[in-house]
C-alpha cells in the first residue's frame, strides 16, 4: 500500500502512544515536522470524524489541512484520509513490542508523481514527526 513507510520503536505502551494521538492538546504539540505548530479548528476523534487544522511553518507560512479519521481501533490502528490537496491516506499502526511499541507510519498518495517528486522531503518530515511523537510520549 505505502508510497512511504517509516517505523519507530518507542519505550511506551501502545495505549500511551495512542493517547498522544487521541488528545488534541497533545497531538497539536507534536504533529508535523520540526519547527511546525498547529491550530486545530475541528477534532472529532471518532470513525468518520473531521479533523481540520492549520500547520504553521517555521518560515511563517500557513498550511491548511482537512482530514477524516477513517479508522480508529483503540491502541492499535488509526487511518487518516487527508481530503485536501495533496490527497493521501496515512495508516498508523501500533504493535506491542517487548516493553514498548513499534509504530508503523504508512502513507499512500493519490498523485504518484507528486509523491515521487517530494520523496526526500516527505521521508525526512515523517522521521521528524516520529521524533516529536517519541519526545511527547517520553514526557508522560
Amino acid at each position: 500500500m505505502a508510497d512511504f513507510r517509516n517505523e519507530r520503536f518507542l519505550s511506551a505502551s501502545p495505549s500511551e502512544v495512542f493517547d498522544a494521538h487521541r488528545d488534541p492538546k497533545r497531538l497539536a504539540r507534536w504533529w508535523g515536522p520540526e519547527g511546525f505548530t498547529n491550530t486545530f479548528t475541528a477534532f472529532e476523534f471518532v470513525p468518520g470524524g473531521k479533523w481540520s487544522f492549520v500547520m504553521h511553518g517555521p518560515d511563517g507560512k500557513d498550511y491548511p489541512n482537512e482530514s477524516v479519521f477513517a479508522v480508529i481501533e483503540d491502541d492499535a490502528h488509526i487511518r487518516i484520509d487527508h481530503v485536501c490537496e495533496p490527497r493521501f491516506v496515512l495508516d498508523i499502526r501500533l504493535h506491542s513490542h517487548g516493553i514498548g511499541t513499534r509504530v508503523e507510519w504508512l502513507a499512500e498518495f493519490e498523485n504518484k508523481a507528486f509523491a515521487k517528486s517530494m520523496e526526500s522531503f516527505l521521508m525526512s518530515a515523517n522521521e521528524q514527526n516520529l521524533d516529536r511523537l517519541a519526545a511527547e510520549v517520553a514526557k508522560e
